[in-house]
């Protein structure tokens, strides 16, 4: 006869909640081992100091009330609470076919995360179908008093089930972040999600919080014709090459010392240093693929340690800048090439690949990537891009991957 028509065995889900402290786990699993319990399914949290303990359990009937017992009088020595829950074969079985279906991470992250942020995401999953597995913060621990105008807040929201409509989730998404200031990313679970190995960035308006061009325009007196020129091609209103060809041209005659200058003075993004120094120390290559130049490009690679730099030479006869470049124009469709190139020369799969640009320029690349991310973007390049990071710094990234904070350490190995 069956173990189920013996009724031989007991599934029973164990529920500890209380104050924590070392060793409540520890005796509590040797209480279920000198039972010989299986356990089926087990996790812990602790939120401010509570206990937060599940563990279902398979148990012999015939011990399952001593084993209780036992329990029961061991929680209360260590002043937890501890309630039992009869689960049926079916619950179980049920809850094992949930083994198939897709799982998603949802990344919620913002200077400050509200309830009614939390609450229109939990809903948005409900309305497809979507189970929550789990929940975790990614960021330190937030203070009670004052406002950081730098302050990060973040959390990763793990689902199951078969998602009806992806792109109704992202539109519901998009409504969200809008609504309530923050970025919401939404990733298929996949072994390429936790193993990303190279990222590509643009560089101006991305790694720097300006347009180079834009700068060596205002040496040269002719910023306002120039930035009217960067304005139209980011918002995608004329095309890269041209634009790149007419504003070159307005700057023949300028001198190269002022390049060194500009070099030195450009305004580095939120979160670059504690992002590099991340990706550096866990293995990540990096590169910046830039429709700017590469003496700009170069400069932030010595400065932080980026791996590779393609970017626009420019041409300099006797000091002086000729209005021309060097070489192939780097582009949309260049960095899309560039960014494949590095992908077989690191020899890691595309999927593996993260792309990170504000401009439209920048589409081709946030495409063709594994995870293509709009960062502080245009409105066109943020409606069309799947994830978007517009209320923190690049350090964001970070969290999009899944890093913690405790994972994180500035260049002295302190955590940041």
């Amino acid at each position: 006869m069956t173990d189920t028509e013996n009724k031989q065995f007991e599934l029973i889900l164990l529920n500890i909640t209380g104050n924590d402290r070392p060793g409540v786990t520890a005796v509590l699993s040797e209480i279920l081992a000198r039972y010989n319990a299986t356990i089926l399914d087990i996790g812990q949290a602790d939120i401010h100091h509570t206990l937060a303990l599940g563990i279902l359990i398979k148990t012999d009937s015939a011990v399952s009330g001593d084993l209780m017992k036992d329990l029961l009088f061991k929680s209360y020595e260590l002043g937890v609470n501890i309630r039992f829950s009869p689960v049926s074969e079916q619950e179980y079985t049920r809850w094992v076919d949930m083994q198939g279906k897709d799982r998603w991470i949802i990344t919620i992250l913002g200077r400050r995360l509200t309830a009614k942020a939390i609450a229109e995401v939990s809903n948005a999953v409900a309305e497809q179908g979507l189970n929550i597995d789990g929940i975790k913060r990614l960021t330190g621990r937030m203070p009670l008093h004052g406002d950081d105008p730098l302050s990060k807040s973040c959390v990763q929201v793990s689902v199951r089930g078969f998602l009806k409509d992806q792109t109704a989730m992202q539109k519901r998404f998009m409504q969200i972040a809008n609504d309530r200031q923050v970025d919401i990313s939404l990733q298929e679970d996949s072994m390429y999600r936790r193993s990303r190995r190279l990222v590509c960035f643009d560089m101006d308006s991305t790694l720097i919080g300006t347009e180079v061009i834009d700068e060596l325009a205002d040496r040269a007196s002719v910023g306002e014709e120039v930035r009217k020129i960067t304005e139209s091609a980011m918002r995608g209103e004329i095309d890269f090459r041209e634009s790149f060809t007419r504003r070159l041209a307005l700057l023949k005659g300028l001198d190269e010392s002022v390049l060194e200058d500009i070099a030195r003075n450009l305004p580095i993004t939120e979160g670059v240093d504690r992002m590099m120094t991340a990706l550096k120390r866990t293995g990540y290559k990096t590169a910046i693929l830039s429709g700017g130049f590469t003496y700009f490009g170069n400069y932030l690679k010595q400065k932080f340690g980026f791996d590779y730099v393609y970017a626009n030479e420019l041409e300099i006869v006797d000091g002086k800048l000729t209005g021309r470049h060097v070489g192939d124009i780097v582009d949309g469709r260049r960095k899309a090439e560039l960014l494949r190139l590095l992908a077989q020369v690191e020899n890691v799969n595309i999927q593996q690949t993260i792309a990170v640009g504000d401009g439209a320029n920048d589409l081709p690349m946030l495409a063709t990537a594994g995870l293509g991310i709009a960062f502080h973007a245009k409105p066109k390049v943020k409606a069309t891009a799947d994830q978007a990071l517009s209320t923190i710094g690049l350090d964001g990234i970070l969290y999009f991957i899944g890093f913690k904070d405790t994972q994180i350490a500035d260049r002295t190995g302190r955590q940041v």
